[in-house]
């Protein structure tokens, strides 16, 4: 399954009395069908993932996996901070025919995230996992980034396709660009940053903004990939004033307002 495109982070839905509503996942997914996004990542960071128990992660996955459309690359948010408990929500994954697990890094004993440690990590859940594994780098909430340095190493999996990189570093994503294989597959998870990532070689995105304005997500995608210089501007200019004052300012209480509207 080839990983590139335009990939919204799903939200996650709840009804009134703060249980997970479906049918509401479902009808979303049906209206994204629609478009041309070319997957979903289920149970991420706008998917709530620290929130979510077992048992409601599962659930999110099973009604993702039933409502796509064929043909759409499917992402599973798995990565939590014991290697025991990634490892087993990859298989839960797996076991749904997703594509890839997105795993990020292990952040509570923060002091203690060497990068021996994250490399210890994240080998051990490659080894495991019956589906390809993506390295996710979120440090706005995690406090630790993938530099270069790290996913080069990491890249050396032949079970490490590549990699989520949210840090919205433009350097940081050129010098892991330069440092992988071209095998190996980096998305960019900040909205700000589409034209300029994939200009160094990123394959796409995969964003909030996705939930709720993804034609014009997949109008920039399009236009930078098809080398429009003057239109993937425009559309990136547009969607940067969207993305700091919704996606940036509001967090996912303001995305899922905006999927309301």
């Amino acid at each position: 399954m080839e990983l590139q495109g335009m990939i919204p982070a799903l939200t996650t839905p709840f009804d009134a009395q703060g249980e997970l509503a479906i049918d509401r996942l479902r009808e979303n997914i049906a209206a994204y069908n629609r478009t041309g996004l070319s997957g979903y990542l289920a149970v991420g960071s706008t998917g709530e993932s620290v929130l979510l128990d077992r048992a409601e992660f599962e659930k999110v996955l099973a009604a993702v996996r039933e409502a796509a459309a064929p043909g759409r690359v499917l992402i599973a948010g798995a990565g939590v901070d014991s290697t025991a408990e990634t490892i087993s929500r990859t298989e839960v994954a797996a076991s749904l025919g997703y594509d890839f697990a997105l795993v990020c890094t292990p952040y509570f004993f923060k002091p203690m995230m060497r990068t021996e440690v994250l490399v210890e990590h994240y080998r051990r859940v490659a080894d495991a996992s019956k589906i390809p594994v993506l390295l996710y780098s979120v440090p706005q909430f995690t406090g630790i980034a993938i530099e270069a340095d790290l996913a080069a190493r990491l890249a050396e999996h032949s079970n490490i396709a590549g990699m989520k990189d949210s840090s919205g570093n433009v350097d940081r994503v050129g010098a892991i660009l330069a440092s992988v294989p071209d095998t190996f597959h980096l998305l960019t998870g900040s909205a700000t940053t589409v034209y300029p990532s994939m200009q160094l070689g990123a394959k796409g995105a995969i964003l909030a903004l996705a939930d709720f304005l993804p034609e014009l997500c997949v109008a920039l995608y399009n236009a930078v990939a098809g080398h429009d210089l003057e239109k993937s501007l425009e559309l990136q200019r547009r969607i940067l004033k969207a993305s700091n004052r919704i996606v940036g300012t509001m967090g996912i209480s303001g995305v899922k307002y905006a999927m309301d509207c």
